[in-house]
């Protein structure tokens, strides 16, 4: 049975592959910045980091379904990340994840990058409208916009009980 639960220790290395992974292949594109994407963005040292720092993990949840296949990291009222392994796109992780946000905690905003077409009209589905806020993403030249939530969902089920 599918479940949304929080991290722990053991979704480490899972975890570090599905942001690894999925922002290579998502950003790659935009960013046109090889030495980041192969050189500087690690597995390994990734999920040492999470093992070594599980605080870390704190504010991370996953999609579970036999194994980790999507994660979200929330703060406050805030959407930080979220992503779904790319082997398991368009299969409705990604709503679910962000469905559970919006419901457990109220998420009103996220920033996203301005050239990630298809992630903003996923968010626009989900209630979320962009802003005239833009900002100019650290150390680089594209811009991150801000999106904020204008509708609620209804609830929907399959979360893990958070504990």
């Amino acid at each position: 049975m599918d479940c949304i639960r929080k991290a722990g220790i053991q979704d480490a290395s899972r975890l570090a592959e599905i942001l690894i992974f999925t922002k290579r292949m998502n950003y790659r594109e935009i960013f046109h910045d090889d030495k980041v994407s192969f050189m500087e963005m690690q597995v390994y040292p990734l999920a040492k980091e999470y093992i070594a720092d599980p605080e870390k993990l704190e504010n991370i949840w996953v999609y579970d379904d036999e194994f980790v296949k999507g994660m979200i990291r929330i703060e406050g009222k805030e959407l930080i990340e979220l992503y779904v392994d790319s082997f398991f796109q368009n299969e409705g992780i990604g709503t679910k994840l962000i469905e559970f946000a919006i419901q457990m905690f109220d998420i009103q905003k996220l920033f996203v990058l301005e050239k990630n077409i298809s992630g903003i009209r996923f968010y626009q589905r989900h209630g979320f409208w962009l802003t005239h806020e833009r900002y100019l993403e650290k150390g680089t030249t594209e811009y991150i916009v801000k999106m904020e939530r204008q509708r609620s969902l209804e609830k929907t089920g399959n979360f893990c009980p958070i504990e």
